[in-house]
């Protein structure tokens, strides 16, 4: 795509993100990379066993992991503003080289260690990928390019538990070994797609004219980011639990969270696109209004119902991920790479610290309890929404 493609958004033709062949490839990365994340609490029962831990110990792998991706993050933005994104490709590698090394630890403490390195390239990945992703279209659907970058994450969590069992079912422990293969399979496509990438898209940006960073509303832009990601880390982590102590069978309610992630993928596709057409902020504020009824709908009421309010609230709740993320990297034009990090690194921090307080209400109140009282967190990030401006103020700022 020229400059001058970019630069005129009725050129775009309505579905050029499906067949933006750079845009396309960073979702598969994108896919592979947080297809690890998903595959981590597989590993907890044959880490119990190996290494006799307890849940508390065992939960050290995804906050190492988890928490050295979303610190790094911002880094990583301020060099992929100075020095480009080509080295997107080899994030991916070194993320799935040394998450294949997990099963051949040789103790705890050198498997907890080597989760946060993976997680380092978790860490490049997410603004390299960002920041490529917002300049792979026209602006004319670029909230519907995010949120197709968006959704091969959550896809990629929704597959890492099956890719878990299959490999792990091979060859035990030891079968992070061959997790190794999805991700480095989608580095050297990556790698053929970057060569063949037009334009600029991953070299650092052009200095833009000095603006002062609207700090205040970059704030807002945050808090309502950790608050809707804080009740979808938790309503994630609890779920499984609250119907195994109900008495389901896994298949259940391992179906219950894929319905709930496969809602998530799809409404955040269907976000950009009205994005587009009506703006921003309309459908981040419609979609948190939304969010309210649909937590306290699928906390009222157990069994087969679930499927419906788990998808309802999954539409719901996709929203906000990727229109946010463009909403920062507007405000902060001339470094949006660390506004990716921030947005990004920030929402991985809430959820990491949102699920532990989360559990100690519903120790206390039990899950469905636990899991309403989100409302409170949804109605303030509501409230800050509603005083965001339209994108096209931002542009002005």
């Amino acid at each position: 795509m020229t400059q001058e493609q970019a630069a005129s958004p009725a050129r775009v033709p309505r579905f050029a993100v499906l067949r933006n062949r750079p845009l396309l490839t960073l979702m598969l990365g994108h896919f592979a990379v947080d297809s690890y994340v998903g595959v981590i609490p597989v590993l907890y029962p044959l880490l119990v066993e190996r290494f006799a831990l307890n849940l508390r110990t065992v939960g050290l792998v995804s906050l190492a992991y988890s928490g050295a991706a979303a610190l790094s993050q911002p880094i990583f933005g301020w060099l992929a503003d100075r020095y480009g994104t080509r080295l997107i490709p080899l994030a991916l590698v070194w993320t799935a080289a040394v998450f294949a090394l997990i099963g051949l630890a040789p103790s705890f403490p050198a498997l907890v260690a080597l989760a946060a390195a993976a997680g380092l390239g978790s860490g490049a990945y997410h603004p390299f990928g960002a920041l490529s992703a917002g300049r792979a279209i026209g602006a004319a659907q670029r909230n519907t390019a995010m949120a197709v970058y968006v959704t091969g994450g959550t896809l990629g969590v929704a597959a890492g538990p099956l890719l878990g069992v299959l490999a792990f079912g091979v060859l035990g422990l030891r079968g992070t070994a061959l997790l190794c293969l999805p991700g480095l399979a989608a580095a050297v496509w990556m790698l053929r797609a970057l060569h063949l990438a037009a334009g600029g898209l991953y070299h650092a940006a052009a200095p833009a004219a000095a603006r002062p960073v609207p700090w205040g509303i970059l704030a807002r832009v945050v808090l309502v980011m950790m608050a809707v990601n804080g009740t979808l880390y938790s309503v994630e982590a609890f779920v499984p639990t609250w119907y195994a102590r109900l008495g389901y069978p896994p298949a259940f309610y391992g179906a219950l969270a894929t319905t709930l992630l496969l809602a998530h993928a799809a409404g955040a596709v269907a976000a950009g696109a009205l994005a587009d057409r009506f703006g921003r902020r309309r459908v981040i504020v419609g979609s948190i209004a939304l969010l309210l009824p649909s937590l306290l709908l699928f906390t009222a009421a157990a069994g087969p119902v679930a499927f419906v309010t788990a998808a309802l609230l999954g539409l719901s709740i996709a929203p906000t991920g990727p229109l946010l993320l463009l909403t920062a990297q507007q405000l902060m034009a001339r470094r949006a790479g660390v506004a990716s990090g921030l947005i990004l690194g920030l929402g991985f921090v809430t959820g990491a610290v949102g699920v532990p307080l989360t559990g100690a209400l519903a120790d206390a109140v039990g899950i469905p309890a636990a899991l309403r009282g989100l409302a409170i967190l949804v109605l303030a990030g509501l409230v800050l929404a509603w005083t965001l401006p339209d994108e096209r103020v931002n542009a002005k700022e």
